[in-house]
Formats: C-alpha cells, sequence, structure tokens
C-alpha cells in the first residue's frame, strides 16, 4: 500500500509499504477514507523532532476490513472513527477519563501512520468508534476532524471551563484553537476571544462563534483582552501553540481564578513560578484524551449540529502530500485534508 514517510526534515515522501494485518487479537485493520495533515506534524517536518523514517498521520475515518478475534464493539464492514491516541479502555487511567494516557496505550503517528491507505489499529475496542449507519460523504470530512482537532479543541475548552456566562480567550488560529473556539461556542461561553493576524482565519473564527479578534500577541495580546474585560481577564484561555510567548500570553489573559487549558504541543516552555503563583490559576492539558468526547462529537456532527470540517481549507491526493505539508508550514492552508 502507499503511505507518507518523513524521510528527514522537510522530506515527506509516498511509498510502498507492506500491508497492514492483523499482530494481536485485540487489533483491527482498516481502510482510510480521509486523511489529514495535523499541525504537530510539522514539527518533525521542520526538525524539531525525529524526522527519520517516521510513519506520518493520526487523524483517520475508515472502514474496517479485518478484526482480530477478540474485538467485539466493531465488525467488518463498519465505518469508524478513532482518536489519535491508542487506549484499550479499560485500565484505571482510561477509565478515570484520561484514555490518552492509557497505562499500555501509545500514539497512532511514528510506527502505524494514518497517512495511508490501511492502517492496523491496537485495542480497537478501546480506540475505534463504530458509526451507527453509513455516513454521507458530505460529512467525512467532520468525523475527521473528530479524530483529533475538533476533541482537541473541545478539550482544551472544556478544561477552560467553558460555559454560560464566561468569557474564553483562544491563543492561537491554527486548527486546534479555531476548534476551540467551536467548542467553547457550543459548551455556552458567552464572548469568545482569538488572537489572529490571518484575514481567512478570523473569517473562519467569526464562523465558529468567535465574538471578538485581536491581532496583537504576547504582552499587547495580554493587555488587549483584559481591556475587552474591563480589566478582569477571561475567564478561561485556551492555548494551542505550544511555544513560551503562547502560554505566557494564555495565563496573563486568564483572571485570578480562572482556568488555562492548553493542547499546544510544548517545545521548550518553562514556566516561571513566580508568575504561576500569583496568577492564583487552575492548569489543564497535554494530549488530549480524544476518545472520551467522541461519541458526543459524532452524534453532534451526525446531526449536522456542527460542521467542524469546514477547517478544511485544501485537498489533495495521497500522493501529493508533500505539497500539503509546505501549503501548511508556510500557513498558506489551515490544514490539509488527503484522500487516499
Amino acid at each position: 500500500m502507499r503511505a507518507v514517510i518523513m524521510d528527514g526534515p522537510g522530506h515527506p515522501i509516498v511509498t510502498d509499504v507492506p500491508d497492514p494485518r492483523i499482530c494481536e487479537p485485540t487489533d483491527a485493520v482498516i481502510k482510510i477514507l480521509l486523511a489529514c495533515i495535523c499541525g504537530s506534524d510539522l514539527w518533525p517536518y521542520r526538525g524539531l523532532e525525529d524526522a527519520q523514517q517516521l510513519r506520518m498521520g493520526h487523524e483517520y475515518v475508515g472502514i474496517v476490513t479485518q478484526i482480530g478475534k477478540e474485538v467485539t464493539t466493531v465488525s467488518v464492514g463498519d465505518y469508524v472513527v478513532g482518536s489519535f491516541a491508542i487506549s484499550d479502555g479499560t485500565c484505571e487511567i482510561c477509565q478515570a477519563g484520561y484514555p490518552s494516557r492509557c497505562r499500555n496505550g501509545s500514539f497512532v503517528h511514528g510506527s502505524i501512520g494514518t497517512q495511508a491507505e490501511y492502517a492496523r489499529i491496537p485495542y480497537a475496542d478501546g480506540t475505534l468508534v463504530r458509526l451507527a449507519e453509513k455516513p454521507d460523504e458530505d460529512v467525512l470530512p467532520s468525523l475527521l476532524a473528530a479524530s483529533d482537532v475538533l476533541g482537541t479543541g473541545w478539550f482544551a475548552a472544556d478544561a477552560a471551563g467553558a460555559g454560560p456566562g464566561k468569557t474564553i480567550a483562544v491563543v492561537g488560529d491554527g486548527a486546534v484553537g479555531l476548534m476551540g473556539v467551536l467548542a467553547a461556542r457550543e459548551l455556552g461561553a458567552e464572548r469568545i476571544i482569538i488572537s489572529s493576524r490571518r484575514p481567512q482565519r478570523q473569517a473562519l473564527a467569526r464562523s465558529f462563534g468567535a465574538t471578538d479578534i485581536i491581532v496583537e500577541r504576547g504582552e499587547q495580546a495580554v493587555a488587549a483582552v483584559r481591556e475587552l474585560t474591563g480589566g478582569y481577564g477571561a475567564h478561561g484561555t485556551i492555548e494551542a501553540v505550544g511555544t513560551q510567548e503562547s502560554m505566557m500570553q494564555a495565563i496573563g489573559s486568564t483572571r485570578p481564578g480562572g482556568s488555562v487549558g492548553y493542547v499546544g504541543v510544548s517545545h521548550g516552555v518553562n514556566l516561571p513560578g513566580g508568575d504561576l503563583f500569583f496568577a492564583l490559576i487552575k492548569l489543564q492539558g497535554g494530549p488530549a484524551p480524544v476518545r472520551r468526547y467522541l461519541p458526543d462529537l459524532i452524534d453532534r456532527i451526525m446531526r449536522r449540529q456542527i460542521n467542524p470540517g469546514a477547517v478544511f481549507d485544501m485537498e489533495l491526493p495521497l500522493d501529493q502530500a508533500a505539497e500539503g505539508y509546505r501549503a501548511m508550514d508556510e500557513r498558506t492552508a489551515v490544514k490539509v485534508l488527503l484522500r487516499p
């Protein structure tokens, strides 16, 4: 089959790899209907993470083609959506609601990879969610978004305390930040302030529910959020970038007693103890427990209550994945959908 391999920084290639097969009785093999490129895929692309022979991709919607003898929740022919994190669904961490840190889990990218024609999904019962019916073609991109960016944005909004009467600030106008806007709106936030400088992304943010756009970053953004909130700061802030500046912007934008939901993959972030101590805020974040949210998100999508698939602004065949990486790296695309 064909799959995307990161053959060193800046060099994603599409090449033939062995077809996946059942290795454990808890495995399933799926035919990938849609995949995509994630902002976190740009870290190895830019040489900031190991980029040697990585199997790329961790977002997917597909059809089950094989199952192991212990798989009980999905069958051959089922349409499925799964998390970017493999989880058994049974360990104490999974049962507590954090399957992305399953004691027996792993991540889909690296050794599995879903920027491909097929993929083997370990712990299928704990990772995949079966759709009750065949989805219409037009909802497939939204289901794909649920696999990571929507679920990640949802976790960030949840951790930030989004709810009725609340003001939520969003740091980062990439796909996850934009999905955080959508999630905050769905959770009932009264006001959503996003920091964004690009008109296309500003328009998307508005369509997803942003009420205020600021163009400032860093300390200037903190001042702008506080000015918009009568000097108090937001009740909660979504941090969706992963840099020192973005984290400090998120902390500074949040009022005492508020919360920061941080989901940007951290690179070089060091929190000053004094600043954190006197901020008097709650911090929760990390790899989003997407599997926890998937049944609810799929239901909202299938009822057409939300349309997160609008975040995909470029579509390419799998063989042109390198072009998609360039577009996202150069920020000429928000998120690229790949069709195997």
